[in-house]
């Protein structure tokens, strides 16, 4: 199954899949409502674009991951804010639409052999963040209060919330939330919960 709101793109993607699979029958779909039909039938594979016009494909990734099918992101979306959320909701593979048909003909064969499809760059930013160490070398350290905002933030606590359970005023926690945000060099709550991960300050089934 292809879903992509481009036809350019869905061509594509259809072209590297026959490639990749001789003799497969491929489904294409324009829209999260166009996929559905597809859903209970749950293709063994699916390339999925992230920016559907009728909301996100990883909602669709959920729904087909769990009948079973092996999702994969195509996208044009190299970031964090993508990237993890995807893997989250179940995507065995993502791939960037910056590259050949027969570059993504190559990746997708390597599906039998047990190989992730991965862009190079989604590999080298996936590696850094499993690299606390190097990726955190020499920033500044956080006291005692900002890691309790900290982990409570990324539990997905608001800042009011994070006021009351730690006796402080919302001024303060608001404070407090943006030193967080300055030492760590992060600017949104998915970026904190990330970090707040990789310090074991919570779990990674939030």
């Amino acid at each position: 199954l292809v879903v992509d709101d481009l036809a350019s793109s869905r061509d594509w993607l259809s072209r590297a899949l026959a490639q990749a699979f001789p003799g497969i029958a491929i489904s294409v779909a324009a829209s999260l409502a166009e996929a559905q039909a597809h859903v209970e039938r749950a293709p063994p594979l699916a390339l999925i674009d992230l920016g559907l016009p009728d909301g996100s494909g990883i909602h669709l990734i959920e729904r087909l991951q769990a009948q079973g099918t092996l999702c994969i992101v195509a996208t044009v979306f190299d970031d964090d804010a993508h990237l993890f959320p995807a893997l989250h909701a179940g995507a065995q593979g993502y791939v960037l639409k910056d590259q050949s048909t027969e570059n993504l003909a190559a990746m997708l064969g390597g599906i039998a052999a047990g190989q992730p499809p991965l862009s190079p760059s989604i590999a080298r930013r996936l590696l850094r963040h499993f690299q606390p160490v190097a990726a955190e070398h020499g920033a500044p350290a956080l006291t005692a209060r900002e890691t309790d905002v900290l982990r409570l933030i990324a539990k997905g606590h608001t800042v009011a919330e994070v006021a009351s359970l730690l006796g402080l005023s919302r001024h303060t926690a608001a404070g407090y939330l943006k030193d967080v945000y300055r030492k760590l060099s992060v600017s949104s709550r998915a970026e904190v919960t990330l970090v707040a991960r990789r310090r074991g300050l919570v779990g990674t089934e939030i």
